[in-house]
């Protein structure tokens, strides 16, 4: 089910305020602006707080794209040894690194006999607004 909400013509200031608006733009379905690849791409739900200086949240929801080519420094979903993660996917002189973004957990190293896979890469984060 599409739900079309409505979109201000007007951008809001994250300076100083400026004069109300009311004028709607039109209606705005954020699959559009979200989604690229409808049919490569997925809704996860995260749980624990090894990215929280990525600014992803246990029970954020992060779409997944998995059409795309991971590059260095991607947020992935990877799939290690059977077992999903979502990590920053960091590749140095042929080393390839899943780092957390929280200096309480260690980065993991992949190695040559780990079954390993990037499973998607992640280009948006939704979480409440704390």
């Amino acid at each position: 089910m599409k739900i079309k909400c409505p979109l201000f013509a007007k951008s809001i200031s994250a300076g100083f305020p400026s004069p109300a608006n009311d004028y709607i733009e039109k209606k705005l379905d954020l699959n559009e602006h979200l989604i690229e690849n409808p049919s490569s791409t997925f809704y996860m739900r995260v749980s624990g707080n090894s990215m929280n200086d990525a600014f992803i949240y246990n029970e954020d929801i992060v779409i997944v794209d998995r059409s795309l080519n991971v590059k260095n420094n991607n947020i992935v979903i990877a799939v290690i040894n059977g077992e999903m993660t979502i990590k920053r996917f960091i590749n140095t002189n042929g080393t390839t690194f899943l780092t957390p973004e929280n200096k309480k957990y260690p980065k993991i190293e992949i190695k040559e006999n780990d079954d390993f896979s990037i499973w998607g890469i992640v280009t948006y984060i939704i979480h409440k607004a704390k």
